[in-house]
């Protein structure tokens, strides 16, 4: 954050920021998720590429066939693995919502080990840190997930990730973090 507690970019949250021609991206954002905020208050700075991300977002957040607290926990996995706190603000009572425990939230949280956790929680958050902080995922680690998900919710696990990694990386650079004004995205 910088030091008067704003973000490094312009953070636009209506039309009126805006010249007449992006209005309609921003409309698209906002019918999506309710209004425009969290990473997309930024990325409206290139209105054509925030509507493409958000694209690809309603896909993975509302409408993808990961289960919800699969999805969720792949979220604030990677949130804590890239410190992203907004992301973590936002997602960890989202998490909590969809049914994910408060063990496994602890975990991931705390960056412990995982062989406490249910089978299907271990394999998110283990697939995760090895994408995320490794780069790559064993061949074991992958096989597992692969047999549990199947082939189409290995695809969105991954995707998820992928997806939520971008988002940290928008939030982290342009240092837009959780505050008063904290809403859902």
């Amino acid at each position: 954050m910088t030091t008067d507690g704003t973000s490094r970019m312009p953070y636009i949250t209506s039309t009126e920021q805006l010249s007449d021609e992006w209005h309609g991206h921003f409309d698209r954002i906002a019918d999506s998720r309710g209004h425009v905020g969290g990473p997309f208050g930024v990325l409206m700075n290139s209105p054509e590429i925030a509507t493409r991300i958000a694209d690809v977002g309603t896909y993975v957040r509302f409408e993808g066939t990961l289960p919800g607290p699969m999805r969720e926990l792949a979220i604030i996995t990677t949130a804590r693995e890239l410190e992203c706190a907004y992301e973590w603000a936002i997602h960890e009572p989202l998490a909590r919502d969809e049914g994910v425990s408060e063990d496994t939230i602890g975990v991931v949280a705390d960056r412990e080990p995982t062989e406490s956790l249910p089978a299907a929680d271990a394999l998110v958050v283990d697939y995760g840190r090895a994408l995320i902080c490794d780069n790559e995922v064993p061949e074991p680690l992958f096989r597992t997930t692969k047999a549990h998900f199947g082939v189409e919710g290995i695809t969105e696990l991954t995707a998820t990730f992928g997806y939520y990694n971008m988002l940290a990386c928008v939030l982290n650079a342009f240092e837009v973090v959780p505050g008063d004004s904290l809403e859902e995205w």
